[in-house]
């Protein structure tokens, strides 16, 4: 009997349209390939040779959630969205090859996300789910995460409360006019500020610096992200192309289309 993946069709000039795009961008650091919006077709045509990506994200548990099912287990999922408190738990127990939460901003999302990975320790064999803390270095109210400040709070909490899960780093988004106004010779102040929460953290909790990843820069900003030291960058756009609105976004496509 074969699996959902096996049928799912792809395009040849899909596939090499988009792995030239995931070559572009892919450098030093790790790549996330923010699938959201974009079907099930598009994430395999890249899991599978000759590029066979396996880090991919996605904002809305619910996609993410049937994307899993759909996919081979060797894809590492980034939940890199916001999440609500109660829906932490659900996720982190039906995904066994979820492999990071990029968007942790309170104790209580740590000890959803702690309790759902105990449901499945013997499955991953004992794999703790790496996390990041989300700082919101810009001040925005509407933004997610935590003030630079209350950091090393919940840092500290996780370490100590949370047994399955791995402290991996911090991570933000920034304020886009930082963003749009970054050049060669000058230093987005979002990455900066994240920068140095990173080492506040480190050193009241006795880490080294360089055990804590910096997770910052998305597709119109990465190249200064990178420069600024960040390990993780979220593109989406870049490699994908434009998204479709959300009501019109299909998480498989049952026609393996022509385009570019």
């Amino acid at each position: 009997m074969s699996s959902a993946s096996e049928e799912m069709q792809i395009n040849p000039t899909r596939a090499r349209h988009l792995s030239e795009n995931l070559s572009h961008v892919l450098s030093q650091v790790r790549l996330i390939a923010v699938s959201k919006l974009k079907p099930a077709n598009d994430i395999l045509a890249l899991h599978n040779a000759p590029s066979s990506h396996t880090h991919f994200g996605e904002n809305y548990s619910q996609e993410l959630t049937e994307k899993a099912a759909l996919l081979p287990k060797t894809i590492n999922w980034h939940f890199i969205g916001a999440l609500q408190t109660n829906k932490c738990r659900p996720l982190a127990e039906s995904i066994p090859n979820l492999f990071s939460v990029s968007s942790v901003d309170s104790a209580k999302k740590a000890d959803g996300l702690e309790k759902g990975r105990a449901k499945l320790e013997d499955e991953v064999q004992g794999k703790k789910l790496r996390v990041l803390v989300q700082i919101n270095t810009s001040g925005e109210e509407e933004k997610s995460g935590v003030e630079p400040k209350d950091a090393v709070t919940l840092c500290k909490h996780i370490l100590d409360n949370c047994p399955h899960l791995e402290l991996g780093g911090l991570m933000t988004i920034g304020a886009i006019a930082r963003s749009k106004a970054t050049t060669k010779e000058t230093e987005n102040e979002d990455f900066e500020a994240l920068r140095k929460c990173r080492d506040d953290v480190a050193s009241q909790l006795g880490i080294e610096a360089d055990k804590l990843e910096l997770s910052m820069g998305m597709s119109s900003d990465f190249e200064a992200a990178i420069r600024q030291g960040s390990t993780e960058v979220r593109v989406g756009t870049t490699i994908f192309g434009e998204r479709p609105a959300r009501g019109d976004a299909k998480v498989k496509e049952d026609v393996a289309e022509e385009k570019k």
